[in-house]
């Protein structure tokens, strides 16, 4: 930090004398530059013996400071500590500041303890409140170390515990299958527990290049990802996430709606909640709640260039607002903090997470064991290998456990109807739809064959086999439609209706008193009965 010469240096020889007074002294020199190397000399020997006697509020400020090293942004000091008021000269004077400051930063200004001045920083020049080398050596004799954010987490914060898994590599193979068949973001919600919802995992594929431009997997990407290990495929993901300035946590903060052409730099803004993160102590649980709340009394500002809080356009997704200002810091960077440790860091494995009960939200943190390697771009060992086999049944049923190969899978999936997931596993159903949606891509019956064969615990059932080969060869060997049924209480009834003017909504008589009705016409016939004096109903799901 600059030296006591520098931030007295733009002071007139009244405040020079302000701050002598305040700490007893008798400014000798009536010359201003002679005043400052006087407090240069005495200002530090003042402030080392009076620092018992500071109030709890102003050694508060100092401490926030020293554990800055030094310094901390100006606008975050003063949301902190309170306004600078600004006087000149004659109003100072006549107004008296430093006999009844208004905030504890008037109280450290007029004490000489606090500097001011634009610093360089990789954002570009900000504005700081700082401590003069002379005074950061008496508050900080030690030098500088490194403080956590926030506190150990509390019993009941962490009375359950989920621990960090591999499954984004499923969940990544569940969403590559169902872009290479078309399918979008809303046919998705029963397909995986998304622990990254689809939208953020899509944008984590993409950033990894395994998804081109239009959204579309990359092939041989695709494969490298699906057929690499385990442990190699998370590595893979995590190093394209800690070096992506593509993937915007912010924008993808669920509950928010990005508006604008503005910009913000997701790449340092991760690298600072990392460091936030790594602050916590290895192998303990840690408070999620208390370190956003230390970040918010510390380093509010931590993604915002300039401390600006009013540029960037975001609104609540639920009622439109927009959250601009320093107000609505818990909804963006709080929120965005709270995201990164139960999003992205658990997702990836870096985390454990902990809460309350089952089910309700992580209140705690912890480094997983994979987190070491994990974050220097290493694969971790010990993850379980892909070998369990797909279990088939004779009507086309087919569960393919959590630990079988997610290459045979991502094919699977394009020759089958989805089933909600199961406990166990991923659930696909075979139908001649589906058969037909793959042949459309240019699959055939006899890779599914292969794949089957190859994969499978059990031998296929034969009605199976025997079925996909007689699909290939001639199609669907039945249709099953549905049809809408009029019955009446009489064969009168009938007779007249079919003589009626909604006869050509009739199809075939199914009896004396029940005849099959078009499609959609259900309504038109009813109307027709009633002007032949009969009421009728419609059934259950009928039209």
């Amino acid at each position: 930090m600059p030296g006591l010469a520098h931030s007295l240096e733009g002071q007139d020889l009244g405040h020079l004398r302000i701050v002598a007074d305040l700490w007893g002294l008798e400014l000798v020199s009536q010359e201003r530059h002679q005043a400052i190397r006087q407090l240069e000399q005495s200002l530090p020997q003042a402030v080392a013996d009076g620092l018992a006697a500071l109030p709890a509020e102003v050694r508060q400020a100092l401490a926030a400071l020293v554990a800055e090293q030094g310094r901390l942004p100006w606008g975050q000091l003063t949301r902190r500590f309170g306004e600078l008021r600004p006087l000149g000269p004659g109003r100072r004077d006549k107004e008296q500041p430093h006999l009844h400051p208004a905030s504890t930063t008037e109280w450290l200004w007029y004490r000489g303890l606090l500097g001011r001045a634009f610093f360089d920083t990789p954002e570009g020049l900000r504005e700081f409140a700082y401590l003069p080398d002379e005074l950061l050596a008496i508050l900080d004799p030690s030098g500088p170390s490194p403080q956590a954010f926030g506190r150990p987490a509390r019993p009941e914060e962490r009375a359950h515990a989920f621990p960090a898994t591999d499954r984004i590599l499923d969940q990544a193979c569940t969403l590559l299958a169902a872009l290479r068949l078309g399918l979008g973001e809303q046919d998705l919600p029963d397909a995986e527990d998304w622990s990254l919802e689809p939208r953020a995992l899509k944008a984590l594929l993409s950033t990894a290049h395994i998804l081109e431009a239009k959204g579309l997997p990359v092939p041989e990407a695709t494969r490298r990802l699906l057929e690499a290990p385990r442990g190699e495929a998370l590595a893979l993901l995590v190093r394209a996430w800690l070096q992506s300035g593509e993937f915007n946590e912010l924008r993808l903060l669920p509950g928010l709606q990005a508006d604008g052409s503005w910009q913000n730099d997701p790449l340092a803004t991760r690298h600072k909640l990392l460091a936030f993160a790594r602050s916590a102590p290895a192998e303990q649980w840690w408070s999620i709640s208390a370190l956003v709340a230390d970040v918010k009394a510390r380093n509010p500002d931590f993604q915002r260039p300039a401390g600006d809080f009013d540029s960037w356009y975001l609104r609540a997704a639920s009622t439109g607002e927009y959250l601009r200002g320093y107000a609505h810091w818990d909804s963006v960077d709080g929120a965005l903090l709270a995201y990164f440790l139960r999003g992205s860091l658990h997702s990836l494995g870096l985390v454990d997470l902990a809460g309350p009960a089952r089910g309700q939200p992580a209140a705690a943190f912890r480094w997983s064991r994979w987190a070491p390697v994990l974050l220097k771009g290493e694969k971790p060992t010990g993850l379980k290998e892909e070998r369990s086999k797909f279990k088939v049944n004779s009507q086309g049923l087919i569960l393919i456990p959590n630990l079988a190969p997610r290459a045979a899978r991502y094919l699977l999936a394009r020759f089958c109807d989805w089933l909600p997931r199961q406990k166990d596993g991923a659930a696909y159903q075979i139908t001649a739809a589906a058969l037909e949606r793959a042949r459309r891509h240019g699959l055939h019956v006899r890779q599914l064959l292969g794949l089957l064969k190859e994969h499978s615990a059990a031998p296929l059932p034969p009605n199976l086999v025997q079925a996909l080969k007689r699909w290939e060869q001639q199609g669907a060997q039945a249709r099953l439609g549905t049809a809408l049924v009029l019955r009446l209480g009489s064969a009168a009834a009938l007779k007249a209706l079919r003589t009626s003017r909604a006869a050509r909504y009739l199809g075939e008589p199914l009896g004396p008193t029940a005849i099959a009705v078009k499609p959609g016409a259900g309504r038109q016939v009813l109307q027709a009965l009633l002007e032949l004096g009969y009421l009728g109903e419609l059934g259950e799901k009928a039209d």
